[in-house]
C-alpha cells in the first residue's frame, strides 16, 4: 500500500507524512514543480514535467489497487477508481464508485455555470476540521485496507 499525493495544490500534506509515519507507509508526492519536503524514509518526491495532465498521467499509470490517491481533482479520481485505488479528497471526502458519476456531473455543471457567467463563488476556505475530517477518513481508508474491506 502505497499513498499518492496530487502534491502541487493539497493542504494535507503534513497531515499525510504524520499518518503514512505510523503505519509505516511510503509517501508518493507527484507536482509539475519541486518543492521542498521533510528528510525522511518513505517520503518522495516525482516532479513530472510537460503538459497540463502530465502529473495525473504519473499518478494514473503508476497506482495499483488499494493504493491510497489523495487529490481534489475529480476527473483523476474517477480514473483512480477504475484501477482499484481509494481515493481521498483533502478535506476528508472520500470518492467511490458510487459518488463519482454525482462529483462528476456536479464538476460538470459547475464548469458550465461559470462559463455562462454565473458566479459560483468557489470552494468555501479550508479550515481546521477539514484537517480534522481528513485525518480520519485516511484512518478508515487505511483500516479498511488493511483489513480487507
Amino acid at each position: 500500500m502505497l499513498i499518492l499525493v496530487d502534491a502541487d495544490a493539497c493542504p494535507v500534506k503534513q497531515e499525510v507524512y504524520r499518518v503514512a509515519k505510523r503505519y509505516g507507509l511510503k509517501v508518493m508526492l507527484i507536482a509539475n514543480s519541486p518543492m521542498s519536503l521533510p528528510q525522511e524514509d518513505g517520503i518522495s518526491l516525482v516532479v513530472v514535467k510537460g503538459q497540463m495532465d502530465a502529473a495525473d498521467d504519473w499518478i494514473v499509470d503508476h497506482a495499483t489497487r488499494n493504493d491510497i490517491v489523495i487529490t481534489g481533482d475529480i476527473p483523476l479520481a474517477a480514473r483512480c477508481l477504475k484501477i482499484g485505488a481509494r481515493v481521498l479528497e483533502p478535506r476528508g471526502y472520500v470518492f467511490t464508485e458510487t459518488t463519482i458519476s454525482n462529483a462528476l456531473a456536479n464538476r460538470d455543471l459547475m464548469t458550465y455555470l461559470r462559463n455562462t457567467g454565473i458566479d459560483t463563488s468557489g470552494p468555501a476556505s479550508f479550515k481546521k476540521r477539514d484537517r480534522s475530517m481528513f485525518l480520519q477518513s485516511l484512518d478508515k481508508v487505511i483500516q479498511a485496507i488493511l483489513n480487507g474491506k
